[in-house]
């Protein structure tokens, strides 16, 4: 769908960033949240396969938290390698925004990040600054969990379970946002965070299945 269309529903301010990073278009999960409430402050759980386009609704989220709602912006992952990823991808999308990083083990609060825009962290991170009720949370806007099926992990799962129940009882006008490409519950999931539910098959390539024999593959 060209961005264009869209120009009415997205805020001026976040529409001239996309525009600035050189979008035409949008890509299905993308209008699909739009259309669900994505500016109006919906939480959202966004069921879609890998390269779907999942990370910019984030995104746009976060930049709305940030921009229209004068708040911060939480991007929760389960992994440090993975935080370190957003991290250096963020910082390159989005030069005008403090971003911060904190996925240490110390139990500590860590007030420097009370001065960024967008933190990113991971779920036992998260959990231990609002165990700490670090005075920059209040401020809190907008928290996204990536790879939310974690939630049934048995390591990390109780503790994304903590956190997510936390914010809804604590944060209680924050957005949130859950990202996964594999959850088998979506319905279910999608009710006990309070959000709207979007789904979608698309993918930037097709995905074929086949059976491999003796050097040669049959595609069904």
């Amino acid at each position: 769908m060209e961005l264009s269309k869209y120009k009415k529903k997205i805020p001026s301010k976040i529409f001239s960033f996309l525009e600035q990073r050189g979008f035409a278009t949008l890509r299905p999960c993308q209008t699909k949240s739009i259309s669900a409430g994505l500016f109006k402050d919906k939480n959202l759980l966004v069921c879609t396969p890998t390269a779907s386009g999942k990370t910019l609704v984030a995104e746009l989220a976060a930049l709305n938290g940030i921009i229209h709602d004068r708040g911060k912006a939480v991007y929760i992952v389960p992994l440090r390698a993975l935080a370190s990823e957003k991290y250096k991808q963020f910082k390159k999308d989005y030069p005008n925004l403090r971003i911060a990083i904190s996925t240490g083990d110390l139990d500590e609060v860590e007030g420097y990040l009370g001065r960024n825009d967008l933190i990113i962290v991971t779920s036992e991170k998260f959990d231990s600054l609002l165990r700490h009720k670090a005075d920059w949370i209040s401020r809190v806007k907008t928290v996204i969990a990536d790879e939310i099926h974690l939630l049934n992990d048995p390591t990390r799962g109780p503790t994304l379970e903590i956190v997510l129940t936390i914010v809804k009882n604590k944060l209680p006008d924050a957005q949130i946002i859950g990202l996964s490409a594999t959850i088998g519950n979506p319905k279910e999931l999608a009710s006990w965070l309070d959000a709207e539910l979007v789904e979608d098959t698309w993918r930037p390539v097709k995905l074929e299945k086949g059976v491999y024999l003796d050097g040669e593959i049959e595609f069904t």
